[in-house]
């Protein structure tokens, strides 16, 4: 597809002071050089790890869209690189007006992209703010690279600091369930769910991790199992049908999940399957926790109720992909011709099923939201 280059070259990666490392070197799940915006291609792993080369915000709200990259806090700062390239797409000595409209329409793009999660917005919103207030062209091209860059920092500021909130959670021997991927992949760096138990293994913390394989697009089992063995975290995937038969068990200390919008009275919406975990963490007794960083929240979504869920293409579930015996990547169709399926991407989970929300500003309760938000603006 024109707007992006694949690359296997890890040369010219900024080493950051991620937790991760591939092939020796600290990654980002997404950052920009020149007019660029590089991602990793999420949708090759666990079988291949390449870089992606997005030339134009169109690329970049392709690969959103498409799921090259996931995640809230990942979808939030590559939408905002991907604003930033839409300005630089502009000369810097052109009119005003004209700059105006081609920006508003990649922004028109870029939001349209992924509905459900609501960092995508926030970030667009900021670096659109930074642009609207510049005194010309040139400014703004410079503020929007400048805040993208700002909100990307931050994203992996915050998923540092959510890894230390949630550290005191996680006893030696604990046995963790965690649903998707709410990794460094899918907020930049650290990640959201895993950031406490990456801390944790990395304090020496016997720590080990039921992940759920995550059906139709099993981001449990290629993302998150993929880093939990970078990082050598002892883990095993089950099928989305046994989290209930490991809690009922008394094999399950805490759920620690993500999320991609919080609402104003603590509803979650998160990926397909997170509701049924928590209602049967609930009726095992099980804590369930859900890990997010501030630009999660929503206040302007009073409910659950509200937050809209993407149903995303049925072939998302009529097919699925891996790598054959030989080693070539396939996709195969496991349900019968011309059966139709329903693929919603995500579900919303009650405030009342959930037993704290971990924020880079602390663990709250779900009735806590704005003293959360109230809390990070201190």
């Amino acid at each position: 597809m024109s707007g992006w280059t694949e690359s296997l070259s890890t040369e010219s990666v900024v080493a950051r002071a991620s937790p991760v490392k591939v092939r020796g070197k600290d990654y980002r799940a997404v950052w920009m050089e020149g007019r660029d915006v590089v991602v990793i291609d999420q949708r090759l792993l666990p079988h291949r790890f390449a870089l992606l080369r997005l030339k134009n915000h169109r690329a970049t709200a392709s690969a959103i869209r498409t799921m090259i990259i996931r995640g809230a806090g990942t979808i939030g700062a590559t939408a905002a690189y991907g604003l930033a390239q839409a300005c630089l797409e502009v000369a810097p000595h052109a009119r005003r007006s004209s700059f105006g409209r081609h920006v508003r329409q990649a922004y028109a793009t870029l939001l349209q992209t992924r509905p459900t999660a609501a960092d995508l917005k926030h970030a667009l919103d900021r670096v659109l703010a930074r642009v609207e207030k510049a005194a010309d062209v040139a400014a703004a091209r410079a503020s929007a690279i400048a805040e993208a860059g700002n909100i990307a920092d931050e994203y992996a500021e915050r998923g540092r600091r959510i890894a230390k909130v949630g550290l005191p959670l996680l006893r030696s021997g604990a046995r963790v369930l965690t649903h998707c991927n709410a990794g460094w992949l899918a907020l930049v760096e650290w990640g959201s769910a895993t950031a406490p138990i990456y801390l944790a293994h990395r304090r020496g913390r016997k720590v080990f991790v039921w992940v759920d394989e995550t059906r139709p697009r099993n981001q449990g089992a290629s993302l998150t199992s993929w880093e939990l063995l970078q990082e050598g975290v002892p883990h095993k995937i089950i099928a989305d049908n046994a989290g209930g038969f490991f809690m009922r068990r008394g094999e399950v200390d805490l759920c620690i999940v993500g999320a991609d919008r919080i609402a104003a009275n603590g509803d979650v919406a998160n990926k397909i399957g997170t509701y049924q975990k928590a209602v049967l963490a609930h009726e095992n007794g099980i804590p369930f926790y859900v890990a997010a960083p501030t630009p999660t929240i929503d206040l302007k979504c009073r409910s659950g109720n509200n937050i809209p869920i993407e149903e995303r293409d049925e072939d998302e579930v009529h097919y699925v992909g891996g790598r054959t015996a030989r080693g070539k990547l396939e996709r195969v169709r496991i349900s019968p011709l011309r059966t139709a399926a329903a693929n919603p991407a995500f579900d919303v989970t009650p405030a009342r099923y959930i037993t704290g929300i971990i924020t880079e500003n602390g663990i709250f309760k779900p009735g806590e939201i704005r003293r959360c938000l109230r809390q990070a603006r201190a």
